[in-house]
């Protein structure tokens, strides 16, 4: 029921099913005596109830008395686990075993100078202890940016409720309901907390969750006598229970923690958020290569202890120190906080282009989606309804206008209808209008539908032709509904005929098929005449005629049923049966000017996409050749579909991309069906009845607008503007953010590559680099503990994350979609690794070599001035692995200006690396000299060897593929 009672006609409660007498709204908050407090509401009448908790069933609250009762009761949640506190989550950093081993180095060091005192201070367990902290800090910041951009996604999926405030229907967060709140449930919705049912149409409510009921429970409005069980509590609806069927009124008797939910949250709190298959993929990867790593760091601490000549305690602590610093370095523990913060930050960003997703996990199967499975009304098209023709016995009436402005004229080939046309349509739109729970509304001259937009077009359609919705309710009372089902096609309204008070009228709607199939007559002027064979075939050709034009049809239909039958109520569908047909109404919901263009992207990008309706099959075909999904006009009908085993469907699935007069179970028969035939799915739906094919397909798509509560509940992601072109636009977001996962991850693994082979060659070749001389004892290390430390800070940080925020490239859409379970890391990402590891090692090492006297290449300069120009080398190369970690095929210069952190990271890191260098207190805490610019120019132009050689290779890579393709 949309707006207020008065507003439609056939919106009128029955009698049966709303209060007898309407209590004036109480200015007061809610006080002691709430039902909550003082009465178990299933036990009390209606009037009851209401007077209970001084509200009215018509106008609902005010809204100063909703903000009084939000600020006595709260909000309507699940109060949420006790948030960990700061210095917890800051104290979680230290708790790695190595970064507790670094610690305890650290102390160790400062032991061992308290007990020398060879220098002014403790410089080597100051600096590793600072680095430690400043880690730390990094992230702790990094976690809690994670866990504002979780609760930011929260807010944006937030359930929403419709509620009567002030005598007029509103969509509110449903954490905003208070006590006393007027709600509105229709099929589909999620009931938003525990209410009394003032009306019920024909309503069942899924309670499993509650009451392991598993078949819905048909609702009524009785007040029960005694004490039940929950199960049988038939005048209550339930907070998280959903509605399967018709649709009901209600006010809210508990909200939040005072809810039945609320009472067993404990059992049926939710269970921490699982990692996606992305972050256990690199949890996984990081356990592996950490475990390599520590195994290389204890392999080259025996050697360095066993083989070389270590003397005295502070030599053996400096080796400890450095396995555990190396061990530190190398392992990437970072990598899940990481990939959750861009994960994060990339469906931000794809939820300002109105796709909001629900579950992370959807954002990785994004990028290899190969279909799109997607509805027709509303997505592929604007949704906007209008009636164009009405075809009656007697001929066909064209309607003027555009939209929902109920302005424009009926004509019959361009001229004024007849009387006996003009009576059957008018006879047809009176049933159309009827059968209808949508509410026309007049803003100031611009025109809205409160409803769906198909019955909004109807009302627009039974206004042009005089028809006023005032009138309509005089003449005709609704009495009672039977909502549209999927399985039915139809929709039916009961009312009383003012006119011969002892006869009640049955209106119905639907698809023209099922509809025809229950009519035995047809209205031929004023006259009923029997429905003969060739009639219907008449009928039928019309209907597909009018669906070759695009048209969406639909069918109206009545009855008269005697007055005996209202002792009968509820009413059940034995009344459509025996129907007189009035005739075919057909509207156009034009395509979207942007889905074209998005079709042929999706189609550019490898993706297939397919059109699953419940329109006409001529209608659906049309609609698809224009949008470019299909050529040949062939659409299968969910009737065939019925009729076809999995094997004949297998093979359907593999060449039709129109699918019509579908029902749910057809949808989910299709997922499965192109999912056997290995295509990773991506379904659109907004029905109740879609939700078992949503969570069937490898991404279930819901729709914002028209979707219902329970469908976006049980979807990855949900489309806040309903439009195919935001599905291709999540599509481009998702592979550019697996893209950007990659990129940081090709980043970190080749740099701390470069980092493990340097320490490992540079120790195996110490007395060949001239880091010994012959006949020399003692262990020196080509670069000390420190200065690994130090790299690791500044070049795992800002740069990755720098690299994660990359906008997508140009050609991503023109690419294949990733193969269905194809890993984050990639065999020839793994050779890449190891190829820019090696250069970078070999890099180094020379430039180490060249600054020494003695080992392969003669130099002058000291120990101390060639492990600083090392270290820099080393630190240098991996700012230019910053731009060879932009892609495994693309040239590092392609769009290299197009995100600006990447470079501010860069100037950022080389910044901290001057100061290290020049700055007399971190150059005693990390063992470095200053460099002359001619050093400077030594390291960046080795350095730079990385960039050009990851270049030469891309080439020859790029080459190969196109010889062979």
């Amino acid at each position: 029921m949309a707006g207020s009672e008065r507003d439609h006609a056939c919106d009128d409660p029955a009698r049966d099913h709303q209060p007898s007498s309407s209590p004036a709204p109480h200015k007061d908050a809610v006080g002691s005596n709430s039902v909550e407090s003082t009465i178990a509401p299933h036990q009390r009448s209606v009037d009851q109830v209401l007077a209970a908790l001084h509200t009215d069933w018509r106008s609902g609250l005010s809204e100063t008395q909703a903000r009084e009762r939000l600020s006595q009761y709260g909000q309507n949640e699940l109060t949420p686990e006790k948030p960990t506190p700061r210095w917890r989550k800051f104290a979680a950093q230290f708790k790695d075993v190595l970064v507790i081993l670094l610690l305890i180095a650290a102390l160790v060091s400062a032991a061992s100078w308290l007990y020398e005192r060879n220098s002014a201070l403790p410089f080597e367990a100051m600096a590793i202890i600072a680095i430690v902290l400043v880690n730390a800090i990094m992230g702790y910041v990094q976690q809690a940016r994670a866990e504002q951009a979780a609760a930011a996604l929260q807010r944006m999926s937030t359930a929403h409720a419709n509620v009567v405030r002030g005598g007029e229907r509103a969509r509110i967060p449903a954490a905003e309901l208070v006590p006393g709140d007027i709600i509105l449930i229709e099929e589909g919705d999620t009931v938003p907390a525990d209410a009394r049912l003032i009306e019920s149409t024909s309503l069942q409510i899924a309670e499993a969750a509650l009451t392991g009921e598993s078949v819905p429970v048909a609702k009524d409005i009785d007040a029960i006598s005694g004490e039940v069980a929950l199960a049988d509590r038939r005048n209550m609806i339930f907070n998280g229970s959903a509605a399967t069927y018709g649709r009901g009124r209600a006010v809210v008797t508990a909200t939040g923690m005072r809810s039945e939910m609320g009472r067993i949250a404990d059992m049926l709190m939710q269970a921490p958020a699982e990692p996606t298959p992305l972050q256990r993929e690199l949890d996984h990867v990081g356990k592996l290569l950490g475990a390599g790593v520590v195994a290389i760091a204890v392999v080259m601490i025996a050697t360095i202890l066993f083989v070389e000549d270590v003397r005295g305690f502070r030599a053996v602590i400096d080796v400890l120190i450095f396995g555990v610093a190396l061990a530190v370095a190398a392992v990437p523990e970072g990598l899940p906080a990481i990939v959750t913060a861009v994960l994060s930050l990339g469906v931000q960003r794809m939820a300002q282009k109105r796709a909001i997703i629900r579950r992370l996990a959807a954002v990785e199967t994004l990028g290899s989606a190969t279909v799109i499975a997607s509805d027709k009304t509303g997505t592929l098209t604007k949704n906007e309804m209008t009636a164009r023709v009405a075809v009656t016995a007697q001929g066909r009436a064209d309607f003027a206008g555009t939209g929902y402005d109920p302005h424009g004229k009926l004509s019959c080939d361009g001229g004024l209808l007849g009387d006996v046309l003009q009576a059957e349509v008018s006879w047809a739109l009176t049933a159309a209008g009827c059968a209808n729970n949508a509410v026309l509304v007049d803003h100031g001259g611009r025109w809205t539908v409160q409803g769906d937009p198909t019955e909004g077009a109807l009302l627009v359609a039974a206004r042009k032709a005089g028809l006023d919705p005032e009138e309509l309710n005089r003449s005709f009372e609704r009495l009672g509904e039977l909502p549209f089902s999927s399985q039915r096609k139809l929709m039916s309204t009961v009312h009383a005929d003012a006119e011969r008070a002892e006869r009640l009228l049955v209106f119905t709607k639907g698809a023209a098929d099922a509809l025809l199939a229950r009519c035995s007559h047809e209205r031929v002027g004023e006259t009923a005449v029997a429905l003969t064979a060739k009639r219907r075939a008449e009928i039928l050709a019309v209907n597909d005629e009018l669906a070759g034009e695009a048209l969406r049809v639909l069918g109206v239909a009545f009855r008269s049923l005697p007055e005996a039958a209202s002792a009968h109520r509820p009413f059940d569908d034995a009344v459509e049966h025996d129907l007189v047909f009035l005739g075919l109404i057909g509207m156009i919901d034009p395509p979207r000017v942007e889905a074209r263009e998005a079709v042929a992207r999706a189609k550019g990008a490898g993706i297939r996409p397919i059109m699953i309706t419940g329109d006409h099959p001529r209608t659906a075909a049309v609609i698809a050749r224009e949008l470019g999904i299909c050529d040949d006009g062939r659409a299968v009908t969910g009737a065939e579909i019925e009729l076809m085993p999995d094997d004949v469907l297998d093979r359907t699935v593999r060449e039709v991309s129109v699918y019509a007069r579908v029902d749910p179970e057809h949808k989910l028969r299709i997922v499965k069906s192109l999912q056997r035939e290995g295509m990773t799915v991506a379904m659109t739906g907004d029905g109740v009845n879609d939700a078992p094919a949503l969570k069937t397909a490898d991404i279930g798509v819901a729709m914002g607008v028209s979707g219902t509560e329970v469908t976006k509940q049980a979807a990855d992601m949900v489309l806040a503007d309903d439009n195919f072109a935001t599905i291709v636009a999540a599509v481009e977001q998702g592979r550019a953010i697996f893209s950007n996962i990659r990129r940081f991850l090709r980043y970190l693994l080749s740099s701390n590559m470069g980092e493990v082979m340097t320490m490992f060659f540079g120790v195996l070749l110490t007395q060949a680099l001239g880091l010994r001389a012959a006949g020399e004892s003692g262990v020196v290390l080509p670069l000390a503990a420190t200065q690994i430390l130090w790299i690791n800070l500044v070049t795992d940080g800002a740069p990755a994350l720098a690299l994660g925020v990359d906008p997508p490239d140009p050609g991503i859409m023109n690419q294949p979609p990733r193969p269905r379970g194809e890993g984050v890391i990639t065999r020839r990402m793994w050779v890449g690794v190891f190829f820019v590891g090696a250069v970078m090692a070999v890099g180094t090492l020379l430039v180490l070599d060249l600054s020494l006297p003695g080992g392969l290449i003669e130099g002058t300069g000291t120990i101390s001035h060639a492990q600083t120009m090392a270290f820099t080398t080393l630190v240098m190369f991996q700012l230019f692995n910053v731009f060879n970690a932009r892609s495994d095929e693309r040239s590092a210069f392609s769009g290299s200006a197009a995100n600006p952190w990447v470079w501010g990271a860069v100037g950022f890191s080389l910044l901290l690396q001057a100061g290290v260098i020049y700055l007399p207190f971190l150059q005693e805490a990390f063992s470095t000299t200053g460099l002359s610019a001619g050093d400077w120019l030594l390291c960046a132009a080795v350095a730079s060897s990385v960039l050009w050689l990851r270049e030469a290779s891309k080439l020859i890579g790029r080459l190969a593929r196109a010889r062979r393709g």
